[in-house]
């Protein structure tokens, strides 16, 4: 229990740290179950843990470019276990509306 408080307050950290900069949008975890929908429209179940990467959750920000993003990355609680952390932009769609 004290190990997760730990972890959980790492992240509130990190986050927050991200927030008092003015750059925080809004984040969420991703539940472990789901579903898999291919080109041809078949439907499993998964994705499964047993994959090489999974996809946890995912953070916005409002970064002046992509090298400002990869900074605010830095101390993500992902990275102190060994995990990775993909920085990408996000398109603007809003052309097609």
């Amino acid at each position: 229990m004290e190990e997760m408080q730990t972890v959980v307050q790492q992240w509130q950290d990190w986050i927050g740290g991200i927030a008092a900069q003015g750059k925080f949008v809004g984040t969420n975890a991703l539940e472990p179950e789901g579903r898999t929908v291919n080109a041809k429209g078949l439907v499993s179940d998964g994705p499964y843990a047993e994959v090489k990467e999974i996809v946890g959750g995912y953070i916005l920000v409002k970064a002046d470019d992509l090298e400002d993003a990869v900074r605010l990355s830095e101390g993500c609680p992902t990275l102190g276990i060994g995990g990775t952390v993909e920085v990408r932009s996000v398109m603007d769609l809003s052309a097609f509306e």
